[in-house]
């Protein structure tokens, strides 16, 4: 099988983008070359590797192409769109992390791949899966354990991004007393680390944490 020229590909490129659109199953005649960068994975493939059916990709497909006509979005992007969900504080932050988290790739943007896989695993993923994603999350170097600094940073993020104006009003102590909690809690050997392994066991054993990780099951 001969290798695809840069011609070819082009040639195809433009074809797809002038075109059939797989995952809206639409005609995108007017479509320009410019705005579309990056094509998403065919819809069956992404099928496969999520819980969503084929509407519900094409649906979520047209909302994430509107938001960003090229295919990625970069981090500016993904912070600007979070800041609308939270207008009354700061979300820079805690959107960087997030946007980290949703970067699988560590590429600096987020394809369509990376964002319904992401969402896959919040809203229909299985309770040890969810929970891998949230310490993914947490473990803001990727070094297989959270520590006090990373779960103080997360917090902060978490109260910038709430306001200060939010009632009952929010004491100052309240991220560090938040963070003593969560090591008393997940830390059970006292290393001053929470591994994955103390979190799940810990996590699965919370019947509170256990109610929250089912609260967006049939959000869509």
């Amino acid at each position: 099988m001969k290798p695809r020229s840069q011609d070819q590909s082009l040639s195809d490129s433009r074809e797809l983008d002038r075109s059939y659109d797989p995952l809206t199953g639409s005609l995108d005649g007017d479509a320009e070359l410019s705005t579309v960068c990056y094509r998403p994975e065919g819809l069956d493939r992404l099928v496969q590797h999520t819980k969503f059916t084929k509407k519900e990709l094409q649906v979520l497909y047209r909302g994430f192409k509107n938001e960003c006509p090229s295919g990625v979005v970069n981090e500016e992007t993904f912070k600007s769109i979070y800041s609308k969900f939270f207008p009354q504080g700061d979300s820079s932050m805690y959107a960087h992390f997030l946007f980290e988290a949703f970067d699988t790739n560590n590429n600096g943007s987020v394809s369509f791949e990376d964002f319904v896989i992401s969402l896959s695993i919040i809203l229909r993923g299985s309770v040890t899966d969810k929970l891998n994603w949230a310490f993914n999350l947490y473990d803001l170097n990727k070094d297989g354990c959270i520590t006090r600094e990373e779960m103080t940073d997360i917090m902060h993020s978490i109260y910038d991004m709430m306001g200060k104006y939010t009632y009952p009003n929010i004491k100052d102590s309240a991220p560090r007393d938040h963070v003593d909690n969560f090591f008393q809690k997940m830390d059970r050997n006292n290393d001053g680390v929470v591994t994955i392994e103390e979190f799940l066991e810990t996590c699965q054993k919370d019947e509170n944490i256990m109610q929250s990780m089912h609260m967006f099951d049939n959000v869509i």
